[in-house]
Order: structure tokens, then sequence, then C-alpha cells
């Protein structure tokens, strides 16, 4: 025995078969589906092909700023001059002159051994590097700009580690200064920092850093962070003598310039 299909009933009360129109329903469904599917799946593919957002042909922002050591003026990357309001202690404000920049390089002996580990997983392009000093020349501090050879999944990596495992309050992950024959930070090697701060940018194949000390060549036997420092209750001498402002307050304005050189970049047409 066969049973015919069930029978549905239209607007003017005719019969029709329910079940041919279910399947035509889905068959069109479904064609949709894949249409729609492929449309985005397009959409993004063109997207990463070009390495930007896919309108009007830009670069995207981590592209333009992987690339961004070798089409950028120095003194834009680190200016002359640096002007940090409210950077110091108390919300003081604080001028940095720049009294060094370091030939552009690789990272080979550019690092202490753990910290060059700790770096390994992003690689490194190239690593640029200027030092510079208060008003009173009192302090010195260098700043760098380490450009990885990782995508945008290796830096988040590489940043949320640092994050989870404090990375960078570790003492034996201090950046190493940039000393220069001549200037106020010639005496300023390993056993001369005082403060540091390290940035691993996730939008950008970038990390930033800063090491500060005194430019008179005292060693320090309790260097401290940068976040550390600058707490209220701090009474390191680092701390007492604002070292952690001198860091954190340079690198973010470094940072700041470098963040306005990528957009700028960005914008450029491919």
């Amino acid at each position: 025995m066969s049973f015919g299909e069930p029978e549905g009933y239209e607007g003017d009360a005719r019969p029709r078969p329910l079940g041919r129109r279910g399947r035509s329903q889905a068959a069109a469904a479904a064609v949709c589906l894949v249409l729609g599917l492929g449309l985005i799946s397009g959409a993004v593919t063109g997207s990463w092909l070009v390495g930007g957002s896919g309108e009007d042909g830009t670069l995207s922002t981590f592209a333009a700023a992987g690339s961004l050591w070798h089409s950028v003026p120095v003194d834009q990357l680190f200016p002359p001059t640096v002007q940090g309001r409210g950077a110091g202690p108390g919300g003081a404000d604080r001028t940095w002159t720049r009294i060094a920049v370091a030939p552009d390089s690789g990272c080979k002996d550019a690092f202490d051994p753990l910290l060059r580990k700790a770096l390994a997983p992003v690689g490194c392009e190239r690593l640029l590097r200027a030092t510079y000093t208060d008003a009173t020349e009192s302090y010195v501090t260098t700043v760098g700009l380490l450009f990885s050879t990782a995508d945008a999944p290796g830096m988040t990596a590489l940043a949320n580690r640092f994050r989870k495992e404090r990375l960078d309050r570790r003492s034996d992950l201090m950046p190493l200064p940039y000393a220069a024959e001549g200037t106020p930070a010639a005496g300023f090697g390993a056993r001369q920092r005082a403060s540091w701060t390290v940035s691993v940018l996730t939008e950008a194949p970038v990390v930033v850093y800063a090491v500060s000390g005194w430019a008179d060549g005292r060693s320090v036997d309790d260097p401290q962070p940068a976040g550390d420092a600058m707490e209220a209750d701090a009474t390191t001498p680092a701390a007492q003598a604002g070292l952690g402002n001198e860091a954190k307050g340079l690198a973010d304005r470094v940072e700041r310039d470098f963040r306005r050189n990528v957009r700028s970049a960005s914008e450029q047409p491919s």
C-alpha cells in the first residue's frame, strides 16, 4: 500500500501538495546560503590578500606599521625634543632631549640572553634605539622600537604571555641601554639600569621599551619596573628620583608618535 503526498490548501481552498513546496523552499534556501557564504569568504580572502580592510586600496594598519623602520625619518620616530606634559612625579612637566641615535641594526647582542629568548618567538626584523637626557642632564633614558617578523596572532600571543607571566616586571628581563661616547650617557651600562618598561603592541609588529638611569654612571642594586616605581608609596632610590616616570613617560610619547606615523602611512594608497 502506498500513500499520496499530503495536501494543504491555498487561499482559494484548492488543495496543493505540501511536500513539493517544502523541498523547493529548502533547495532555494540552500542555494542562498552557499552564495552568501561564498560572497563573505571571498570578501574576507580579498581583504587578507591585499593586507588591508579592502576599502579604497589602503594598507592595513599592521602592514603599514611593519615598514616604518625604513620609510619614516628618524626625527619622526625619535624627535630631537620630546615634551612630557604632566609626565614627571606629581604631574610635573618633563622635557627630554635626544643625545644619541644608534645605527639601525638587528637584535644580536642588543638584549640580555633571557630577554632575547623571551622575544624570540616574534623574531627581529630591525631594532631602532635612541638615548635621551632630561633638562637638567641628571638622568638618561634609552628608548627602543623592535620591529618583529611576526603576524598579528604572534604579537597577540607574546603580549598575552608578557601580561600573564608579568615578564615586563622581571629585573632579569630588563632591556639594555644604548650608551654613546661623548654624551651624558657614556657611562650608561647594564649596571646603571634603574627602571624600565616594555610594551608589546598587538596592532603592529613592534615592541616598545625604555630603560632609565642616572647620568653620573652610578650603579643600581635594586632596579624597579616603571609601574612599581611610579606608585605613590614607592621608596626605592629609582622611585624617589622619578626614574620610573622617565622610562614610562618617554616610552609612552615615542609610542604615541609611532601610532600617529602608522595612521599616516596606512592612509597612503597601496
